[in-house]
C-alpha cells in the first residue's frame, strides 16, 4: 500500500484479517489522511524506513510495520504495535467483479514452468504427482556460471518433467508441466 507506483492509491479500500473487515478510506488519492471505519486516521511514512508507518486514530498512536507485501495479489504481513496481521485488500474494482461473480477471473492459470534462460540442469527437486506450494523451488538451472533455484509461479500437481538432471536446455524450452 506504500509504493504508490506499484499500488494505485484510490479513494476506498477493504481490508480483511481474519474475520474482520475494515473500510478504509483516502481523499484524492492522497496516503496521509483518511477514515477507517469512519473513524479519521493520519498517516506518515518513515523518511528512513519507507515500511514503517506511524498512524494517529482517535487520540492513539500506532506504529506498523510492513513486514511482506505482495502488491500483485494484493496481500501484505504487517506488525502493528508487536502484533502481527495478514491483510488481504480489495479496492472499488475487485469488490464490484465480486458483485458480478467474475472474482478471481483475473488471475491466470499457470499450465508449465519454461527455461527463463539457456543452461543445464543441475538437479530436479519435484516428481510427478507431486504438490508444490508457489514459491517451491522446482530444479537448479546453471546459466553463466551462475546456479539459478527456479521456483514454481503456481499451486499445484506436476504433471511432468520435460527434461532430465544434466541436460542443456533453451530459452522458453518447458521443464515442468502442471495438471
Amino acid at each position: 500500500m506504500i509504493r504508490q507506483s506499484t499500488f494505485y492509491i484510490c479513494d476506498m479500500y477493504k481490508a480483511i484479517s481474519g474475520d474482520k473487515s475494515f473500510k478504509i478510506e483516502f481523499v484524492n488519492g492522497e496516503i496521509n489522511s483518511g477514515k477507517l471505519n469512519e473513524v479519521s486516521l493520519e498517516l506518515d511514512i518513515d523518511k528512513e524506513n519507507k515500511t514503517r508507518l506511524h498512524i494517529i486514530r482517535n487520540n492513539k498512536t500506532y506504529i506498523a510495520d510492513v513486514l511482506k507485501a505482495d502488491y500483485e495479489s494484493k496481500t501484505f504481513t504487517i506488525k502493528v504495535n508487536g502484533s502481527k496481521y495478514e491483510i488481504a485488500v480489495k479496492d472499488r474494482m475487485d469488490e464490484l467483479l465480486k458483485e458480478m461473480g467474475m472474482e478471481g477471473m483475473a488471475e491466470q492459470k499457470i499450465s508449465d514452468i519454461k527455461a527463463p534462460m539457456p543452461g543445464l540442469v543441475l538437479d530436479i527437486m519435484v516428481e510427478p504427482g507431486q504438490v508444490v506450494s508457489k514459491g517451491d523451488a522446482v530444479m537448479i538451472l546453471e546459466a553463466m556460471k551462475m546456479e539459478n533455484s527456479i521456483k514454481s509461479p503456481t499451486d499445484g500437481t506436476v504433471k511432468s518433467i520435460g527434461i532430465n538432471k544434466g541436460n542443456a536446455v533453451e530459452k522458453n524450452e518447458i521443464l515442468v508441466t502442471f495438471e
